[in-house]
């Protein structure tokens, strides 16, 4: 395993992820966009689904899944638990700083956005860190609602329909 390999599964630890999951109330999605087509709808769609209170962070959007939109995390009137961000990893380290600002208290960057500059802002800032990871798929994992299509059915049957 090389170094980078290393150092971010540091970033995916099983305890850190459910720490998060089960303590966070307020969720800021910074790159939450309205297209339905876009993970970062479902995203939010299923966490807001779950209870989870969503805030997203999008100067290009007034509101997402009804809930107003805000052009960085500094607007936010609220405390936000957790800073979940589908940007591009160059845009880590800005976001990062305002989310230490913030006193938010962990940053979680989804699958492909990683920045281990980022990351070490993070860390002094007092904020736990998960990098190159779903926050979706991570709650379906832990919180038991993971189908292996990435949805819960809600039916458990050993019969396939219509086979009475």
């Amino acid at each position: 395993m090389d170094a980078f390999t290393s150092e971010l599964k540091h970033y995916q630890n099983t305890h850190a992820i459910q720490k998060i999951l089960h303590n966070a109330k307020t969720i800021a999605i910074v790159g939450l966009s309205s297209n339905v087509l876009r993970a970062s709808y479902f995203v939010g769609f299923y966490l807001k689904r779950h209870g989870y209170q969503i805030i997203p962070v999008n100067p290009r959007e007034s509101e997402v899944l009804g809930e107003k939109s805000y052009d960085n995390l500094s607007e936010i009137p609220v405390p936000v638990d957790v800073v979940n961000v589908f940007r591009a990893p160059a845009a880590l380290p800005d976001i990062t700083e305002h989310a230490v600002r913030i006193q938010a208290s962990a940053l979680w960057c989804q699958f492909t956005v990683v920045n281990l500059q980022a990351a070490k802002i993070a860390e002094a800032g007092g904020l736990s860190v998960i990098m190159d990871r779903c926050i979706k798929i991570e709650h379906a994992r832990y919180i038991g609602r993971m189908h292996w299509l990435g949805f819960n059915t809600s039916q458990i049957t050993s019969t396939r329909s219509g086979l009475q």
